[in-house]
């Protein structure tokens, strides 16, 4: 069985590493790697980290590219790629532009296509942007369904996907996120934690912060400096803000939050040292998805800054509370967590609805059953 996993983005990579790792090690199974670096940088950290030599290298990213230059650029790329190998599955994870076009890759010239972390949605085209209509077109073209959760399953029978075709596996996420914490602390954030008073019985509160989405550049994104220069007017906190390159995310973070007390802008981590921040951290205030899924392994509470989510399982299991981008309601929210101890105990004890970490076992096992 030859398979090829298909991915761009750091957090594709890093969902897809133990995946790509365990098929390597599957006897029966040929197994290459393309990375489309719809996110060249950021990719490259998680590929190092996870010691991932892909097999080929569209390397598409420019900059201030457009989605539709993206797009067409990876379909004339990876056909190529496909005519060489002749892959009999192709795999790819989520909901970005590379999957997107991936799924329509493997649609022409009839490969098989695995969609890993299906059925996520919110059921609203516009939120988030362009990845809920990403996500609902790769189904179309799917060929296996690996959900993370019942939630994503039943989203799925709801859209008409055969139940044969749709497997359980929680997210492999998880299983990546526990090969990294197992790994010594970087130095980096030791010396971080000095730095933000974390040491002692006076120990500040570590609030870390991930902001960068499509759809809250603009006010949204103002808003949520605003609610952050708010809350470090606490004594008690030091917040920790790796800002994303994209200038969107940029110009007003700097412009609102550079050189005001108890806030830390510092530039994008790699995993490790994120997976380990998050580990030391009291509270996540956050407008990305693999964060949502992340932190309950800490027992750390989310706030996520968007107005809907793709993973409400966190928000029924208690560990995420969605509260949207006013200033006013992700304070008043961060407040009542920092302050109220039954309230935070009740988010950071609540179970991870995401998964054991064996969810690349299990996906693997159901590619075997289709020979």
């Amino acid at each position: 069985m030859k398979i090829l996993s298909v991915f761009g983005t750091r957090p594709e990579a890093i969902k897809m590493a133990p995946i790509v790792r365990l098929l390597k090690q599957t006897p029966g199974i040929e197994a290459r790697v393309c990375v489309t670096a719809q996110h060249r940088q950021m990719l490259d950290q998680a590929l190092r980290l996870f010691e991932i030599q892909p097999d080929y290298d569209l390397d598409l990213m420019r900059e201030g590219q457009s989605l539709a230059q993206l797009s067409a650029g990876i379909l004339t790329h990876l056909e190529s790629v496909l005519e060489e190998f002749k892959p009999d599955w192709m795999l790819a994870v989520g909901d970005t532009t590379t999957v997107l076009t991936a799924s329509l890759s493997a649609f022409y010239r009839r490969i098989h296509f695995g969609h890993v972390e299906a059925g996520l949605r919110t059921h609203n085209k516009w939120h988030p942007f362009p990845e809920e209509i990403n996500r609902r077109l790769a189904t179309v073209a799917a060929d296996l369904h690996f959900a993370p959760t019942e939630w994503s399953k039943q989203n799925l029978l709801n859209e008409g996907v055969e139940p044969e075709k749709v497997f359980v596996t929680g997210n492999p996420v998880i299983d990546a996120l526990k090969f990294v914490v197992n790994q010594d602390e970087p130095q980096e954030i030791t010396e971080l934690a000095e730095r933000a008073g974390m040491q002692g019985t006076k120990a500040k509160k570590l609030i870390l912060v991930t902001a960068h989405r499509r759809e809250n550049f603009g006010e949204p994104i103002e808003n949520i400096c605003r609610a952050l220069r708010e809350l470090a007017a606490r004594k008690d906190v030091e917040i920790v803000y790796p800002v994303h390159l994209n200038p969107n995310v940029q110009e007003p973070v700097n412009r609102i939050l550079n050189g005001v007390e108890h806030i830390m802008l510092l530039p994008p981590l790699e995993y490790l040292p994120l997976a380990h921040l998050m580990k030391r951290a009291a509270l996540i205030l956050t407008d990305s998805g693999g964060i949502q899924e992340e932190a309950p392994t800490f027992g750390v509470p989310v706030l996520v800054m968007r107005e809907t989510t793709e993973r409400p399982e966190g928000v029924a299991a208690g560990t995420l509370k969605l509260v949207g981008t006013e200033t006013n309601r992700i304070v008043e929210e961060a407040h009542r967590l920092l302050d109220d101890a039954s309230a935070y105990a009740q988010m950071s004890k609540a179970a991870n609805p995401y998964g054991d970490g064996r969810a690349a076992k299990r996906i693997v096992e159901a590619l075997l059953a289709q020979k």
